[in-house]
C-alpha cells in the first residue's frame, strides 16, 4: 500500500501532521488492544512501516522520485511488508512487539499503557498473545474436560474446559503468551476450540439430538428401550403405535451453556429386520386384506 494512503495523509503533508496521523492509528490499531484480530494487525504492521519511511525526509523524498518502493526497497526489487514482519531481532519489526527505539513509539505505549518516560528508558509493555487452536472430543465440549497441549517450543499446558463449550469457543491462559517488553506482563494464551462430530449426537442450541432405530415390534407394540446420553445410558419408554420422526424428550439432558440448560431429543426411527422373513411378510399380507390405510392421503394437498 502507497504509505501516504496507509496513514491516510495527502503527499505535501507535513511532518507534523503525519507524525499525529501515526500515533492516532497505532493507539487504534496496537494487537494488544485488539487481541485475535488478524486484519488490525495488518494494518498496523501497514501504517508503522508508512511511518518509517515518511518519518524519515531521506527516505520520503527517494520515494517521492521512485528510488525506492513502499517497503523502503531499492526498485525494481520487491519486498513486502511481511518481510519486515519475520525479520530479524535488528529488523524494524523485530521483538515481541514490532518496534525497535523510536521516541514517537515510546510515547504511543506510554498513552497506551500510562507508563512514562521514552522508549528505551523505563518503557515496559506487555508481551503479545500468543494463539493456538485444540481439537475436542464432543462429550468434552458438553461436560467440560482436561486435556495437554505441547507447544511449539515444546513447552506443555494442561488446558481446563469448561462444560457448555462451543465449537470456534476461545480458551485465555493469562499469562501464558509471548513475554512482556522492559519487565512487562506476559499476554495471554488464546486457544481456538474446534469440537469433534459425534458419530450418535448433535447439537441443536443447547438440545442434544439423536436419532433412535426402533424395532416394527417396537413401534407397533411400544416399550422399553435403553438409549446412550452424553452422561450415561437410560431407559426410555417408545409408546404404542410410534412412528419415524416421533421425538421423545429427555429433560436437562442437554448442554449446560449461558445458564440454560438444554433437552435430549430422541428421534425415532422404525427399521424393519434384513431380510424380511417370510412369516412376517405372509402376516403383513393377511393384515393388509383388511387393515388396508393411506398414511398419504394428505400429502400435497391444501
Amino acid at each position: 500500500m502507497n504509505p501516504y494512503q496507509a496513514l491516510g495523509v495527502a503527499k505535501d503533508a507535513s511532518q507534523d501532521d503525519i507524525r499525529k496521523a501515526y500515533r492516532k492509528l497505532a493507539k487504534e490499531l496496537h494487537p494488544d488492544l485488539n487481541p485475535g484480530n488478524r486484519q488490525a494487525e495488518e494494518r498496523f504492521k501497514e501504517v508503522s512501516s508508512a511511518y518509517d519511511l515518511l518519518s524519515d525526509p531521506d527516505k520520503r523524498a527517494r520515494f517521492d522520485r521512485g528510488e525506492i518502493d513502499a517497503s523502503g526497497m531499492e526498485r525494481p526489487q520487491q519486498r513486502s511488508y511481511r518481510h519486515y514482519a519475520e525479520a530479524d531481532p535488528g529488523g524494524r519489526y523485530g521483538g515481541h512487539g514490532g518496534f525497535e527505539d523510536m521516541d514517537d513509539l515510546g510515547s504511543v505505549f506510554a498513552d497506551l499503557f500510562g507508563q512514562g518516560g521514552r522508549a528505551g528508558a523505563g518503557f515496559r509493555a506487555r508481551g503479545r498473545d500468543a494463539h493456538y487452536r485444540l481439537d475436542i472430543a464432543f462429550l468434552d465440549a458438553v461436560n467440560g474436560g482436561r486435556q495437554r497441549i505441547t507447544l511449539p517450543g515444546g513447552q506443555s499446558l494442561d488446558v481446563t474446559i469448561p462444560p457448555g463449550m462451543r465449537d470456534g469457543g476461545i480458551l485465555r491462559l493469562a499469562g501464558k503468551g509471548e513475554p512482556g517488553i522492559g519487565g512487562g506482563p506476559p499476554g495471554d494464551a488464546l486457544i481456538e476450540v474446534s469440537v469433534r462430530p459425534h458419530p450418535i449426537f448433535r447439537l441443536e442450541g443447547n438440545d442434544i439430538v439423536m436419532e433412535l432405530p426402533i424395532t416394527l415390534d417396537e413401534a407397533v407394540l411400544g416399550g422399553k428401550v435403553e438409549v446412550p446420553t452424553v452422561t450415561g445410558r437410560v431407559n426410555v419408554t417408545v409408546p404404542k403405535g410410534a412412528s419415524t420422526g416421533d421425538v421423545l424428550r429427555l429433560r436437562g439432558k442437554g448442554m449446560a451453556a449461558g445458564g440454560v440448560t438444554g433437552d435430549q431429543r430422541i428421534v425415532l426411527k422404525v427399521v424393519l429386520p434384513k431380510p424380511v422373513d417370510d412369516e412376517l411378510a405372509a402376516f403383513m399380507e393377511k393384515w393388509r386384506a383388511t387393515h388396508r390405510y393411506d398414511p398419504r392421503s394428505d400429502l400435497g394437498r391444501s
